[in-house]
């Protein structure tokens, strides 16, 4: 398969057959123009798996789409919208889906999986590259992990219904601090070792349905070493 096979088939419409050109390709071939066929064919996957309620698929399409940036360089305008579209497109969907599911789903639960969302579109929207979500180490987990430049950045999300309640500095207390530096330890070790990283907090503050909550944002959260 070549670059102009993937191309021609995306013409054609024949839009799996093109995935399956573009993954071949990029598979031997990570120049930025096979990297850029690639994420095209990706996105029109992406839009077809949400057309087909196949929202855990196209999830998984859309990380790969985003890890996929980074090879790029310097994507185009018509990129950068694209990725803004289809992460609305998803987000829109996985609400959908979880407002289906909410009458068997504990409240505080809800909120938790909603600001999780919202926080994972404000990042996104502010240029940075989810590259996991839900991390686990053993019982322990990273809400968000993501990537701003050269930078990896750990995230706990902490959502509430109103501001009545505790600060943030206060909500990530000693033995959660702990928990998350033993898990950011075990992730540097595996994945990322001798990158640059900072802890930062997002608190969303809101319920799910609403669209515009209140979202506070602490870069380089100080993580306790005692």
């Amino acid at each position: 398969m070549t670059l102009n096979d993937v191309y021609e088939l995306r013409r054609q419409g024949v839009i799996e057959d093109a995935y399956n050109a573009a993954r071949e390709v990029y598979a031997h071939d990570k120049r930025p123009q096979a990297s850029k066929a690639m994420f095209w064919a990706a996105v029109d996957m992406l839009r077809q798996e949400v057309s087909k309620r196949n929202i855990t698929e196209a999830e998984k399409i859309f990380k790969a789409i985003e890890r996929l940036l980074i090879n790029i360089g310097s994507p185009d305008d018509n990129m950068t919208d694209a990725i803004k579209r289809c992460g609305t497109m998803l987000h829109k969907e996985r609400q959908n889906a979880d407002s289906k599911n909410n009458f068997s789903t504990p409240t505080h639960h809800q909120t938790g999986v909603w600001g999780e969302e919202m926080a994972v579109a404000y990042l996104r929207e502010k240029g940075y590259v989810i590259l996991e979500r839900d991390w686990h180490s053993s019982h322990r987990d990273i809400d968000i992990i993501a990537q701003q430049r050269d930078c990896i950045v750990f995230v706990e999300v902490k959502a509430r219904r109103n501001n009545d309640l505790m600060e943030p500095e206060q909500a990530v207390d000693y033995k959660k601090q702990r928990n998350l530096r033993y898990a950011i330890n075990h992730y540097l070790h595996y994945c990322s070792e001798g990158c640059l990283w900072r802890f930062d907090v997002i608190t969303v503050i809101g319920q799910p349905g609403c669209t515009n909550p209140q979202i506070n944002h602490i870069e380089d959260f100080a993580l306790s070493r005692r």
